[in-house]
């Protein structure tokens, strides 16, 4: 894109707290290795700290997508100011603590970078598809394998796993018949029921104060008990005042035993040793671009990977993640729509969904001119629905201390390759955005082909990456 434009959303955006429940039987050694990223939003906590597999949370928000959203093409995103193409900002760190930091704390920090894997499988769980993506972190990332095959349907529903031994033995299947390594596995999780939030703390300078400070507060601002999930947390910002206190930012992050505990059952059944687990809003972000720090008046970038059921959005100033969202809206939703213009079923549109162009009225074989007109517009009234989500999380982020106006906008997933869908969602949200490649920051081996759905392979790829 020549030009960056910074955009802010003058409306407000509702923020929604996630209610959920939690299980109690997790591997130690798993949530032993759990590392926060950064991120806004709504979250759900968790109690043990983990700190070295990378869970990231969505912020989880009571905005959800209408099936049938009212025709609105005007919505309120107002154009502030336009930025220069300076490098776009994005992403987290992994920082656990200050600069200033004790040097146990440092010389722990650096043993457990040390210790990372230099190859990884990166495992997104879809709702209807697994894939996969095999990562050597040797200097710049090197994409050597990729492997996608469908999932029966109703094993993972809303980023929720229903059953873990069929799910176990699927995933057993998928890496026997793609021969992928089970060994250092890196697992991306997404949902309403994990998030994040961010807060302020001062005046605690001493580690453990600072762990303690942060879980009581984390008693005070989320909706279940501490002993219900597995909680984190990264430093953001710090910095002394003139009166000697001291001041941090804090990122917390929140994920829910009983859907971790889940997703790792799934895993020990597949005999895949699971070395990571994460947010995908992070790794959507390390596949769209490499963490930099963020030039000054720099937009933030927003990454949006749509799938089948699910829509993350995740925002990044440049080395940390600001915001993520998991919204209930996916290629799916435009079966939905298709189905009950059409009065059939919507397992049965499905190539009609696909036959669909937002960017040109064409005939599509097997409806008359009177059909066709019902499934466009079902379909723009649902991609209006969406886009609204969209306004409507940017609103919420832009609501929290400290974000910043929006300087790009890259889509990408499975579903965003829907014919003009992505310019469609363009222009009901007036932000401008492109169409995202994954395979952008690696450096992709000779014997990979990733097809024509490379939107697929994007939080496989992220999940991947070791930054």
């Amino acid at each position: 894109m020549d030009d960056l434009r910074r955009y802010e959303f003058e409306e407000d955006a509702t923020e929604g707290d996630a209610a959920e429940e939690a299980d109690d039987t997790v591997d130690q050694q798993v949530l032993d290795r759990l590392s926060a990223y950064t991120h806004s939003g709504d979250a759900d906590p968790t109690p043990d700290h983990v700190p070295e597999i990378e869970v990231e949370v969505a912020a989880a928000a009571d905005d959800v997508a209408e099936p049938e959203p009212e025709v609105e093409p005007a919505l309120d995103a107002a154009l502030i100011e336009v930025v220069a193409p300076v490098e776009p900002p994005r992403r987290f760190g992994r920082r656990r603590s200050s600069d200033d930091a004790k040097p146990k704390a440092a010389k722990k920090e650096k043993e457990k970078k040390d210790k990372r894997a230099k190859k990884l499988v990166g495992l997104k769980i879809g709702a209807t598809q697994l894939a996969a993506a095999q990562i050597v972190n040797n200097g710049s990332p090197e994409l050597v394998g990729v492997a996608r095959e469908p999932l029966e349907q109703g094993l993972v529903v809303g980023g929720e796993i229903r059953d873990p031994d069929a799910l176990g033995d699927a995933l057993k299947r998928f890496f026997d018949l793609h021969k992928l390594p089970k060994r250092a596995v890196r697992l991306g999780v997404a949902n309403n029921r994990i998030g994040v939030r961010i807060f302020e703390i001062e005046g605690v300078s001493d580690p453990q104060m600072l762990e303690n400070a942060i879980r009581f507060r984390a008693e005070e601002v989320l909706p279940i008990p501490l002993d219900q999930a597995v909680l984190d947390y990264v430093v953001l910002e710090e910095h002394v005042r003139e009166d000697g206190t001291e001041w941090r930012r804090i990122l917390l992050v929140v994920a829910y035993r009983d859907v971790v505990d889940r997703y790792l059952q799934a895993c020990r059944r597949a005999g895949i040793q699971v070395v990571g687990i994460d947010h995908e809003a992070f790794a959507l972000l390390r596949a769209v671009e490499a963490p930099a720090e963020r030039e000054p008046g720099a937009g933030a970038l927003v990454a949006i990977s749509i799938g089948h059921d699910r829509t993350t959005i995740a925002v990044s100033s440049g080395l940390h993640c600001e915001f993520a969202r998991v919204l209930d809206w996916g290629g799916w939703s435009l079966n939905v729509a298709i189905a009950r213009a059409l009065d059939r079923a919507p397992t049965e549109v499905e190539s009609i969904k696909r036959e669909v162009s937002l960017s040109e009225s064409r005939p599509i074989e097997g409806l008359s001119d009177e059909q066709l007109a019902k499934t466009r517009d079902a379909v723009q009234r649902a991609v209006a629905g969406f886009a609204r989500e969209i306004v409507s999380s940017l609103q919420f982020y832009q609501a929290q201390p400290g974000s910043h106006g929006i300087g790009e906008v890259v889509v990408t997933g499975g579903a965003s390759h829907l014919e003009g869908l992505v310019d469609a969602v363009a222009e009901q949200v007036g932000v401008p955005m492109r169409t995202g490649d994954p395979s952008g920051r690696v450096r992709v081996g000779s014997k990979v082909d990733l097809g024509e759905s490379q939107g697929s392979f994007a939080v496989a790829i992220g999940l991947g990456i070791e930054d």
